[in-house]
């Protein structure tokens, strides 16, 4: 699995660039999957709802389809890597974006803007890759203009090897 982690502290603007991003992926032909990290317990789905009782009866995974939308629940045991199961429902996908999950496998890239107020993680933690923005940071890491979002785009397959996967890709299509 191709995953990139987009970091950044609150409203440093990362799940707007996400986004931008699957925009950006989708005209390219690329196969996106997300996942949005939340540290807090939420309940996803409806109490009292069937869905809900079928997966509070035990059901493993339980299923919600309508006729525009399907959600599948999959309970996470403590301390269980959800990427293990994540494998299985992003099998078709070329990346998957992570928003936060700071501490999950892939590569990190952070958003981060002055006008939040707030130091950026990079100076905290050595496993960030790159930094998304437009204001001027001290920084030995590569920064990215968030303004431009193909480049990010672009930087983002080198980053996680797809531009060997996008010429694969075509040499198996034939004229």
């Amino acid at each position: 699995m191709r995953i990139i982690h987009i970091i950044g502290r609150q409203k440093n603007g990362k799940t707007t660039l996400i986004v931008d991003l699957i925009s950006e992926f989708i005209k390219r032909g690329i196969r996106v999957g997300t996942l949005k990290h939340s540290s807090h317990s939420h309940e996803l789905d409806k109490p009292g709802k069937d869905s809900y009782l079928h997966r509070i009866a035990g059901a493993c995974p339980a299923a919600i389809a309508t006729k525009d939308l399907m959600a599948v629940y999959l309970p996470k045991k403590p301390g269980a890597n959800p990427f293990d199961q994540l494998e299985i429902l992003f099998d078709k996908t070329d990346l998957i974006l992570v928003e936060g999950y700071i501490s999950g496998p892939g590569k990190k890239i952070e958003v981060w803007r002055k006008s939040v107020g707030t130091a950026p993680l990079f100076m905290e933690r050595n496993d960030i890759e790159a930094v998304i923005t437009n204001d001027v940071i001290a920084t030995t890491l590569p920064v990215w203009p968030r303004k431009d979002i193909a480049d990010i785009a672009d930087n983002i397959m080198k980053l996680v090897s797809m531009q060997q996967l996008m010429k694969n890709d075509l040499q198996g299509v034939k004229s």
